[in-house]
């Protein structure tokens, strides 16, 4: 890690999260900070542990499939900037507030793949904003 910070940036495959990783590499380059890129995953709602959709581990390996795809775009056209990988069981939201207080800067893209949960509980970046413990960026598409 750098002397100069560090940025958090919420992942999840999505268009708009991909818009948020393109920004906060803009920013670490400018301000020499590295980038910890977090991806969260919880088991849904609906799942049974008698059978559902796809076996459970394939919800975590799915999630870190997501995460290292997405980061390795990214890392080949940035190599400058140091990208950080962290997968997380939990909410998305609280993911990132968790990991905002050791950051310099969260940034977010507007929308996810969340946006049932969004309509339910409101949007991870609502909630990122809301309760982060350092400035939020929210990144429109």
């Amino acid at each position: 890690m750098t002397d100069h910070g560090r940025i958090v940036v919420g992942v999840d495959g999505s268009e708009p999260s991909k818009c948020a990783m393109r920004w906060a590499l803009k920013q670490a380059k400018l301000t020499g900070s590295t980038v910890r890129a977090i991806s969260a995953w919880e088991f849904p709602a609906f799942y049974s542990w008698e059978g559902g959709p796809m076996p459970p581990d394939d919800f975590e390996d799915s999630a870190r499939q997501c995460l290292n795809d997405t980061v390795d775009e990214f890392q080949q056209v940035t190599p400058e900037v140091t990208i950080e990988r962290e997968l997380v069981h939990g909410h998305a939201a609280q993911a990132l507030i968790d990991a905002s207080a050791e950051a310099d800067l969260l940034v977010v893209g507007s929308r996810g793949h969340g946006s049932f949960y969004g309509a339910l509980l409101g949007s991870v970046s609502q909630r990122s904003a809301l309760h982060a413990k350092c400035p939020v960026v929210i990144v429109r598409h």
